[in-house]
């Protein structure tokens, strides 16, 4: 049983083609498993977050990033008594626009299409849904439900400046850009930052990127490590295995207090909106799902030091800098030579203008892993690699 601000079962305000809904699932449960089948979300598995897909196999990809917000959204979203079946579904389809090569991949491909339209990944997770996954007869996208629609679109808030697509859409399914999202969306984007500081750090310590000493002053980090390094000289293990546990024991409780902070500030917030339909959150004003102001001022701590000493590391930049090479190239090639695109997206290129014709290959490039667009820029530049 949900409480009253929740998204209700019974209370869905439908999708864009009507369906005769499922007997035994939920509209969500039947999102969820929409996008769980969809190509888009197979691709998450080789589309890494800061390091390219072929540095190493332990290192997080896009999947297993989604997999992780959906695990702490779904449990915050428990122990509010929201509903979690829409809250996993946001999560796990909030990054099927991601790019390959992460960040740098995107930039590339926005540089590219500034002057056609742009390009944004929570825009490309929304016309992936709602347009290029081919999987049904009836309608294109997975036709998901108005809540799981809204959750993507405002995943970051209301829509100030939404980009051509999100108008497009709007006006023929109107989402409320202008509002904010209901709890289910905004636990599960809170949980988005949760997990990006938790695995970061963590990915970060095991690339040899972050130390330990770098991280010992950082807030609630710090405090976090020297429990960890307490508790591992109480046992007293051999100095190789201790590395790693003080690692994954600080990642650990750095998560716990993040989502238990989150969950009691929001509890606080609920209390004082006295909030009873889903509507109330949507239209609070702000947004209800928070952190306390000291954790806030702690989370901002910790997205600097990362921004300093890991996204902006030369390693980093190396790789950033040849996948954004990349992914240029591999745009103006194909925009320039709509021949070159494989069947039947090749024919489709030909017979559209210059704006259709980047848009479908900025949707080709998005849709590549990390690998598939590594190699297909050797098949595009290099003589000595067969087509």
């Amino acid at each position: 049983m949900v409480a009253i601000y929740a998204v209700q079962d019974s209370g869905s305000r439908g999708r864009l083609y009507p369906e005769v809904e499922s007997p035994v699932r939920s509209p969500w449960q039947r999102d969820r498993d929409r996008v769980l089948h969809s190509a888009g979300f197979r691709t998450l598995q080789y589309k890494t977050q800061v390091f390219i897909n072929h540095e190493g196999d332990f290192f997080r990809t896009r999947l297993t990033h989604s997999l992780e917000v959906a695990q702490i959204a779904r449990s915050i979203a428990r122990s509010l008594d929201l509903n979690e079946d829409l809250t996993e579904t946001v999560s796990l389809a909030h990054d099927l626009g991601h790019t390959p090569f992460g960040h740098a991949g995107e930039d590339a491909l926005a540089l590219a299409m500034k002057d056609w339209g742009g390009f944004d990944h929570n825009t490309q997770s929304l016309r992936l849904v709602t347009a290029l996954e081919a999987r049904y007869h009836a309608f294109d996208g997975l036709n998901l439900t108005w809540e799981a629609l809204e959750g993507l679109a405002k995943h970051n808030g209301p829509v100030k400046r939404p980009t051509p697509y999100f108008v497009e859409y709007d006006a023929k399914h109107h989402l409320d850009l202008q509002s904010h999202a209901s709890a289910e969306a905004q636990v599960a984007a809170m949980s988005d930052d949760i997990a990006y500081h938790g695995h970061d750090l963590d990915d970060g310590l095991r690339a040899g990127l972050l130390s330990f000493e770098d991280i010992e002053d950082l807030p609630l980090v710090g405090e976090a490590l020297r429990r960890s390094r307490d508790m591992e000289r109480q046992i007293g293990r051999e100095a190789s295995d201790q590395a790693q546990r003080v690692r994954h024991e600080t990642i650990r409780v750095v998560i716990n207090q993040l989502a238990t902070d989150l969950t009691e500030q929001t509890r606080r917030n609920l209390e004082a909106l006295n909030p009873q339909s889903a509507d109330d959150i949507r239209n609070a004003g702000y947004p209800v799902v928070a952190f306390s102001p000291e954790m806030r001022e702690a989370n901002k701590a910790i997205r600097k030091f990362l921004y300093a000493r890991m996204y902006r590391h030369w390693r980093v930049n190396r790789m950033a800098r040849k996948a954004k090479i990349a992914v240029r190239e591999i745009f103006d090639i194909l925009s320039a030579d709509p021949g070159l695109l494989p069947d039947p997206l090749g024919g489709r290129a030909k017979a559209a203008d210059d704006v259709q014709r980047r848009r479908l290959v900025a949707d080709y490039i998005a849709g590549m892993t990390d690998r598939f667009a590594m190699e297909e820029h050797r098949r595009l530049t290099d003589l000595s690699v067969l087509g």
